[in-house]
């Protein structure tokens, strides 16, 4: 797993010339108290509409804060350390509250550990207010609109575009920086993180167009029917970024549906015989249950041994692609695929 420093130097280069209102007593400039620092360019009032409604940020922020999953990853890579931040409920072997990119991306700023909201029961309003955010970033969140309306009486508060948990890393970055009158600083880290998935999936080719499917909830002990991601769901749309396809089965029950995932009848499943590998959460008994099950055994995917099984660890949690995890698990995470997908062919 790479170091996260060659990716985000260049936009972190950018960043550190922002910083203008930090204390001098940070040893790199870096805004470690939320600040964005001097505008990029950008012109206020800013606004932003959403799926919650539309809004305006005055002037530049001076406070940045985030809840729900990853959003302060923008801010940090953007070189901009978030007065507060919800902490990490999966994945945080360690029990500090902090997934390993974000530890790593702190430590190469040279930054303390934000604030860090306990979100188990839901957000916590009054630690948010307490950090007097200027700006909340939500861009990839759940907020209901009661959440975002609570908040909206903190700070102007960025939701998602379209529909909960469903946006993208590109459009995680594109508003969240635009909100913190950064968007040229946005748009590199999108080109840069672009790139570096280019090159790597260049280095395993076989992979180009093979038909993936994210599998989810099977409960080996009954496997009557199964589930997998929709196209909704930032997982299952990543493959495309790595060079995979999406089967025209998941394609077509994706488009009549809202839903993050799908229940298929086991009675069902010649329906998803596009599906050339398979990539799933848990172990090998998993896939012995597959390969054991009379009708499940009949996906190409499944009779060929094309399963990825991903680890309780970093690498599994990041299957969900955020803007410092894809480089922390790209090279890993793309050749686990591309031996899987040897079985295909």
């Amino acid at each position: 797993m790479r170091s996260l420093r060659l990716l985000v130097g260049s936009v972190g280069a950018a960043a550190l010339l922002l910083t203008g209102c930090s204390s001098s007593a940070d040893s790199d400039d870096t805004a470690t108290d939320g600040s964005v620092g001097a505008d990029s360019g950008a012109t206020y009032p800013i606004t932003i509409e959403h799926a919650l409604g539309t809004t305006e940020i005055p002037e530049r922020p001076e406070r940045v804060a985030t809840v729900n999953w990853a959003n302060h990853e923008v801010p940090l890579a953007l070189g901009v350390v978030p007065v507060g931040m919800a902490a990490a409920n999966f994945g945080d072997d360690d029990g500090d509250g902090l997934l390993p990119w974000v530890s790593d991306r702190l430590e190469e700023l040279d930054a303390e550990t934000p604030v860090l909201f306990d979100e188990t029961d839901g957000i916590d309003f009054e630690a948010v207010a307490n950090t007097a955010p200027d700006v909340i970033l939500a861009a990839y969140s759940g907020l209901t609109q009661e959440d975002y309306d609570t908040l909206q009486e903190i700070a102007p508060v960025v939701a998602y575009p379209e529909a909960p948990w469903s946006t993208d890393w590109r459009e995680m970055i594109t508003l969240s920086s635009k909100a913190m009158g950064m968007a040229e600083e946005g748009e590199e880290l999108v080109a840069d993180l672009e790139g570096e998935i280019a090159d790597t999936v260049a280095a395993h080719p076989g992979l180009e167009g093979t038909g993936a499917m994210f599998l989810t909830h099977v409960d080996t002990t009954d496997l009557s029917e199964v589930s997998f991601y929709t196209t909704h769901d930032t997982r299952a749309r990543f493959f495309e970024d790595l060079g995979l396809a999406t089967p025209a089965s998941i394609a077509d029950a994706s488009a009549k549906t809202d839903q993050f995932s799908l229940t298929r009848s086991a009675e069902q499943i010649d329906g998803l015989d596009d599906v050339e590998l398979i990539v799933t959460y848990g172990d090998e008994t998993l896939v012995e249950a597959l390969e054991g099950d009379p009708l499940l055994s009949k996906m190409p995917a499944v009779a060929n041994g094309a399963i990825v099984l991903l680890p309780n660890n970093p690498l599994g949690t990041a299957a969900n692609p955020t803007p410092l995890s894809i480089s922390y698990v790209l090279e890993d995470y793309v050749t686990m695929l591309a031996e899987a997908g040897t079985a295909t062919r």
